[in-house]
């Protein structure tokens, strides 16, 4: 399995599940991701939503192996949208999510982490969007969500050089809340769950939505332009490329 899930006192845990390529997202655990996370969101006993990954990092972003590739004919346009519903779906939700993040959190996996209410960071966490590399650009939210944190030069500059930051940097830019030592990062994560949904529901609900309020128009707005950010960036790459190469 690619996905765990556990529910445990109104927290619901999703993992991805792929240790050993650092929890790559290739269309399987891709697939199963946005099933466990959008189940647990309409799931009634889960109050509370808690992302994590399993062995040493959190998530590395898309598998380089599958990059460029689209299943059964499936267009750029309908791949990315279909990758950001599941974002939208979080943003979307009255429920809290928390993201627990150690290793790497690069590229969808910062972008998952972005996404999140609250991020608690292990001190080996490493974020990035390394995109740029590729010719490409963030296309999951990655460009709405961070700009909010950590203001616009450095967005900008995460975004277009690619560079990587440590968890000390990534405290100290707002965009994780709390580093904690790696041994202690699931209980701490946890933790804080469980506050959140021993919590009212509805109070915790509305007070996410009124936050979010302030710039959740600009968001879904930019979220519509990665889409065609991306899709032209792609057809780009194909038309550069000599015959019989793959994008990588």
């Amino acid at each position: 399995m690619n996905v765990l899930t556990d529910t445990v006192d109104g927290v619901g845990i999703v993992s991805f599940n792929r240790p050993a390529r650092h929890n790559a997202i290739d269309d399987e655990l891709g697939r199963e991701w946005r099933d466990a996370v959008g189940h647990a969101l309409e799931d009634d006993a889960v109050r509370c939503l808690l992302l994590c990954g399993e062995g040493a990092s959190f998530c590395s972003g898309r598998d380089t192996a599958q990059l460029g590739q689209r299943a059964g004919g499936e267009s750029d346009v309908e791949f990315v949208s279909r990758a950001q519903e599941i974002r939208v779906a979080m943003l979307e939700s009255s429920k809290p999510v928390v993201a627990a993040v150690q290793g790497y959190a690069l590229g969808g996996g910062f972008e998952t982490a972005l996404g999140a209410d609250m991020r608690i960071a292990a001190d080996d966490a490493v974020f990035g969007l390394p995109e740029v590399h590729y010719g490409l650009v963030a296309d999951t939210g990655g460009t709405q969500l961070l700009t909010p944190l950590v203001g616009p030069a450095k967005a900008k500059y995460l975004l277009m050089t690619g560079d990587r930051i440590d968890a000390a940097q990534a405290l100290a830019w707002g965009i994780v809340d709390w580093v904690v030592p790696a041994s202690e990062l699931r209980a701490a994560a946890f933790t804080l769950a469980g506050k959140l949904a021993a919590a009212p529901a509805d109070s915790v609900g509305f007070a996410k939505q009124l936050v979010d309020q302030a710039w959740a128009g600009s968001i879904r707005n930019g979220m519509r332009q990665e889409v065609l950010a991306q899709t032209a960036l792609f057809a780009a790459a194909r038309t550069r490329r000599s015959p019989g190469r793959q994008l990588d």
